[in-house]
């Protein structure tokens, strides 16, 4: 197979890589604006080289952004061409509209690597669904924010110093919001959750709580009840929809996301029949990403020309079932914090069970005013 390679940044790079060491993967072109002096095959600045070159069977995405890398796919889907990506912002954003253009056009659009990294999560997703009904998934999907809540349970230190050396050992972008947000989760649990349940689901309908306030008292206040804070993403197959909520939690030690270290992912499946299936592995990464999407090229070359699924039914988010107790840190209590108390803290509070829609609700607006209010939930 010949393959155009979009970007020749960390994961592009990591692809050249793979492929010359492989007989049946051949690099055509690699498209990037800076010279690629380490590169052997044709450099070029200009995409339409590639897109008239009919040798060229699979483009392969690997720069990141929204555009121009959503001009580039779509117009190589619509000239007949493969697609294999990395970028989990291109595919949440225009889900719809891609597995559309690929369907239509009878050729492959796999993004393996934009949900897991290295781990093949999409591809066992699709593999279960042959015989199985998903009904929920989730866990620990960014390397970044896990890095940074391990080395604070375990080294101690502020979370200013961990962010620090999540930085300085490239676990942790130069502008992190979106990893500590859980804008980066965002877009992988949508994959993810449309891929499992049949459906399409808006990244905005989602309910997120990221890390970006949490405090060490709130790693104290965790560890005084035995527990170990992570950042989980969730989502359940309802009769009418589906819930789906990203969010620090309060796990106790025994389940496995509680023990996951450093830059590490462990993301499950349940289904109607198998139970909980996991995957645990490097979320993030050159080589690890760069696997994937070389996995999906010899996936494609092997004869795969769908995409995971081609259902592309609009449900409904409604997280109003999932009821939580939650840890919450504010500088005030208001009139509806105070009727859903279930439990005073030295610094923070304990509620009774809430909905995850309410208290996401609540926290939302409780941001305008104490913008560094923080909540967990508790498992």
């Amino acid at each position: 197979m010949q393959i155009a390679i979009l970007g020749y940044g960390t994961v592009g790079g990591g692809v050249y890589r793979f492929a010359q060491a492989r007989e049946d993967l051949s690099v055509r072109y690699v498209l990037d604006l800076r010279p690629c002096e380490d590169v052997q095959c044709k450099v070029t600045k200009d995409f339409n080289e590639i897109l008239a070159d009919n040798a060229v069977e699979t483009v392969v995405e690997t720069m990141g952004g929204l555009h121009p890398a959503y001009e580039y796919v779509t117009a190589a889907l619509k000239a007949g061409k493969n697609v294999v990506t990395a970028n989990k912002n291109l595919i949440a954003a225009y889900y719809r509209e891609l597995v559309a253009l690929a369907n239509e056009h009878g050729v492959a659009l796999r993004c393996t690597a934009a949900a897991g990294g290295g781990i093949p999560w999409l591809v066992n997703i699709e593999r279960a669904r042959k015989q199985e009904k998903i009904i929920s998934l989730g866990g620990i999907m960014n390397g970044t924010t896990n890095f940074i809540l391990d080395t604070m349970h375990h080294h101690g230190g502020s979370f200013e110093d961990a962010l620090a050396e999540a930085q300085r050992l490239g676990y942790a972008e130069a502008d992190p919001t979106s990893d500590l947000s859980g804008g980066d989760i965002r877009r992988k649990l949508v994959i993810s959750s449309n891929i499992a349940y049949d459906c399409v689901i808006e990244e905005d309908d989602l309910d997120v709580w990221g890390i970006e306030h949490l405090t060490t008292q709130d790693i104290e206040a965790c560890k005084k009840m035995k527990r170990v804070c992570k950042l989980i993403a969730t989502s359940h197959l309802l009769e009418d929809g589906v819930a789906a909520y990203i969010e620090p939690v309060f796990l106790p030690m025994s389940v496995p996301e509680a023990s996951v270290p450093s830059n590490f992912n462990l993301i499950s499946m349940t289904g109607e029949y198998i139970g909980e299936q996991s995957f645990y592995g490097q979320g993030a990464g050159r080589f690890p990403t760069a696997y994937n999407v070389v996995q999906d090229c010899l996936d494609i070359a092997q004869g795969k020309k769908t995409f995971y699924t081609e259902h592309l039914t609009a449900a409904k988010v409604d997280n109003s079932s999932i009821r939580r107790k939650y840890y919450v840190r504010s500088n005030g209590v208001d009139k509806w914090l105070q009727l859903h108390i279930d439990k005073l803290l030295d610094k923070g509070i304990i509620t009774e069970e809430v909905s995850v829609s309410e208290i996401h609700a609540w926290a939302r607006a409780r941001r305008e005013i104490d913008p560094d209010c923080f909540i967990a939930s508790l498992r």
